[in-house]
């Protein structure tokens, strides 16, 4: 873990300095069962929460030296990270170069400094959405919590204030409407995994049912 911590440290300190740019998974782009779109569907459970700024909070905690809870003053203060990645929908639609920005996961994790103990991470959103993920794949250089797409603040249908990207894996192991984020001892399955979707959701294998 350490070593790949600091592989993706150093890579994203090169994108930070614009000596970087994200490569392609492969040479098509496109990972099998999937077709390229240019609009941005918006998929979720039937509610989309507006949550006012003033008002927004992110809670971190779990398996962590320094738990948090952030206003959205305080996230904005931290590191801000742009970055340009593909976006892959389990429902079979991917869309090319998502401009991003917000905070790297990579900060936040600097920011509360996970324990030898923990191993996966728990999300929570506030329409009742959950989803996990190993830490490793989370301690990738492209992971963050965005609040911004295409250059203006993210909508409230695609999870603003702030929603969680996680470009290689499916796009249901980011949650929108990010409230809390909690470091794991062990794994917990989310709301689709309980559903039988994969708990491991790579693209590039077609890995979308348990």
């Amino acid at each position: 873990m350490k070593e790949a911590y600091i592989a993706a440290k150093e890579r994203w300190a090169r994108k930070m300095s614009g000596q970087a740019h994200a490569q392609p998974r492969s040479e098509n782009r496109l990972p099998p069962g999937q077709r390229q779109v240019t609009n941005f569907p918006v998929l979720d459970l039937g509610v989309k929460p507006e949550i006012p700024q003033d008002r927004w909070e992110l809670k971190i905690g779990g398996q962590v030296e320094n738990p948090v809870t952030l206003s959205w003053a305080d996230f904005m203060k931290l590191p801000q990270f742009k970055d340009v990645s593909d976006f892959h929908c389990v429902t079979t639609w991917s869309q090319f170069d998502m401009a991003w920005e917000g905070v790297s996961f990579l900060s936040l994790a600097e920011l509360v400094r996970p324990k030898p103990a923990a191993t996966h991470v728990f999300f929570k959103s506030h329409d009742g959405y959950s989803t996990n993920n190993p830490l490793d794949v989370m301690m990738d250089d492209d992971v963050l919590i965005a609040h911004s797409w295409n250059g203006a603040p993210l909508p409230v249908e695609h999870g603003g204030p702030a929603r969680v990207i996680v470009p290689k894996k499916y796009a249901w192991k980011g949650a929108k409407w990010i409230r809390e984020i909690t470091f794991m001892d062990r794994d917990i399955l989310g709301f689709w995994e309980v559903r039988g979707y994969s708990n491991t959701a790579d693209p590039w294998t077609d890995d979308r049912f348990s």
